[in-house]
């Protein structure tokens, strides 16, 4: 007999020891630890990160309507006459060659200045009547076109550069969004992992409750003190207990498994990992007040600041749009030299010298009689603007409900800790009663297993208020717009 009790021990040491084998490495983790792992491998983020990035290329590219255009041309052209006659006149054949080149640098400057800096030099060499000539002309100047009315205070490259400025700070808020949704979601999946595991510890407890009582029943059984029947009943409970008992780690590695998916862009890695949260749940009471809380949405709800930035964008649009009723009125002038010669140096010289000038001056005017397309963009702009501010308010008001359903929330939360700790507690004292009144026959297994069943379920609802209550605050961060704030997170774009 000795030696059948010794070889079971060693087979189960050794199973012991096999089953620490084969479990997973255990990786404690604490939120901070989550949430910096998330802010680094999260795809979520990582995807939008790109957004901002995005933006200030477009930025770079409106302002791309500033950059100067530059051309050159060269060419050779050659014409033969064969002479003949005009108004009754002899006309002689002719023959000539011409080279001419020509460039020119152009652009449009921040104020809607257009300009034209432009050089062009050519030459003509043949006969004419037998007679050979050469001679090379040419000019540089510079052209000059500023609006008065139309594209003024505003055209379309001055558009685009402030809707690539507004569409940056857009695309930062929608990154702000999907940090606090993924920070949430870190915290929620975080207490929700602490809360399987210590769920799983009650279960074990609940689990081994019941095979105390069968053991202990089966003990009376044998002694002839209580009837096989009952014995039933306890090991229904067992059985119970061990299928709630497998449930409850079915929870455990799903809610484990969900915390890595958030953490890590590596899942495989992290597969043979068992999380281990250093952190327990505590229920530490907030004061909460909705009129605060309202003011910190107002001011910190990355939805709420992008449609506000979207009426922004829609401002400029329309003042884009006013500029384009007015007639195009611009103020035109040019100077420059001209040059000629009979060779290249000789054109080139009086260019230098400067004594050839010429310059222009005046205006221009284009009115578009009727100009019903910018009216009509104008009066539908108009009305966007009013659909943008429409939905503003709107959003306004769901992010204030919103608020206050989660001050609710968390506040309904709170009072639910206390309530089922007090819960807890009566259901311990009243299985110990029961226990006591069964050891001297005054009680039924049927009773003590219920009163089992109710300090089982007692248990779980207390640690599931608690992490009702940390997920309610995290949910009130969320609403109003403050759970990068209240984590320390950075939003810097690299």
């Amino acid at each position: 007999m000795k030696k059948i009790s010794a070889c079971l021990v060693l087979a189960g040491l050794a199973s012991a020891a096999a089953a620490q084998t084969n479990a997973p490495a255990a990786r404690p983790m604490s939120l901070q630890d989550c949430l910096a792992e998330a802010l680094q491998h999260n795809f979520d983020v990582r995807v939008e990160r790109y957004e901002p990035l995005k933006s200030k290329l477009s930025l770079e590219s409106a302002y791309a309507g500033y950059d100067p255009t530059y051309s050159v041309s060269g060419d050779h052209s050659y014409n033969e006459s064969g002479g003949g006659y005009a108004s009754g006149l002899i006309v002689p054949p002719s023959a000539s060659d011409e080279n001419s080149f020509s460039s020119a640098l152009s652009g449009t400057l921040p104020t809607g200045t257009t300009y034209n800096l432009n050089g062009n030099l050519g030459e003509t060499y043949g006969s004419y009547t037998g007679s050979p000539f050469d001679t090379t002309s040419g000019n540089f100047g510079l052209n000059l076109d500023q609006p008065l009315l139309k594209n003024l205070w505003i055209d379309s490259t001055r558009l685009s550069i402030s809707a690539a400025k507004n569409q940056i700070k857009y695309t930062l808020q929608g990154l702000r969004q999907q940090l606090i949704t993924t920070v949430s979601a870190v915290e929620n999946a975080y207490y929700e992992l602490i809360y399987a595991r210590e769920n799983l510890g009650v279960e074990q407890e609940a689990l081994n409750l019941a095979q105390t009582q069968l053991d202990q029943d089966q003990q009376r059984v044998s002694i002839g003190s209580l009837a096989p029947l009952d014995v039933q009943q306890d090991e229904s409970q067992v059985a119970q207990s061990r299928a709630n008992l497998i449930a409850a780690q079915f929870t455990l590695q799903t809610d484990e498994n969900t915390l890595k998916n958030l953490i890590t862009d590596d899942y495989l890695t992290w597969h043979g990992l068992s999380l281990t949260p250093t952190a327990e749940l505590e229920a530490v009471r907030q004061l909460l007040d909705v009129q605060d809380s309202w003011s910190k949405g107002m001011a910190s709800r990355p939805d709420l600041l992008q449609a506000k930035l979207t009426l922004e964008q829609q401002g400029i649009q329309l003042k884009y749009d006013r500029n384009q009723l007015f007639p195009q009125l611009d103020l035109i002038a040019s100077y420059g030299f001209n040059g000629s010669g009979k060779e290249y140096s000789d054109a080139l010289g009086q260019f230098n010298e400067g004594n050839r000038p010429y310059y222009t001056y005046g205006g221009k005017m284009s009115i578009p009689l009727g100009n019903r397309a910018a009216r009509s963009t104008l009066k539908s702009d108009k009305a966007v603007e009013q659909q943008d501010l429409l939905k503003l308010k709107q959003l306004e008001q769901n992010v204030m409900v919103e608020i206050d359903n989660a001050v609710k929330q968390a506040q309904s939360a709170w009072e639910s800790v206390d309530a089922t700790k007090q819960a807890r507690v009566y259901a311990e004292a009243a299985l110990d009663a029961e226990q006591k009144k069964y050891a001297v026959g005054k009680s039924t297994t049927f009773t003590v297993l219920q009163l089992q069943n109710n300090l089982t379920s007692a248990r779980s609802a207390e640690i599931r208020a608690q992490a009702n209550y940390q997920e309610a605050l995290t949910n009130l961060a969320q609403q109003e717009g403050t759970t990068l704030e209240r984590r320390s997170v950075d939003i810097t774009v690299k």
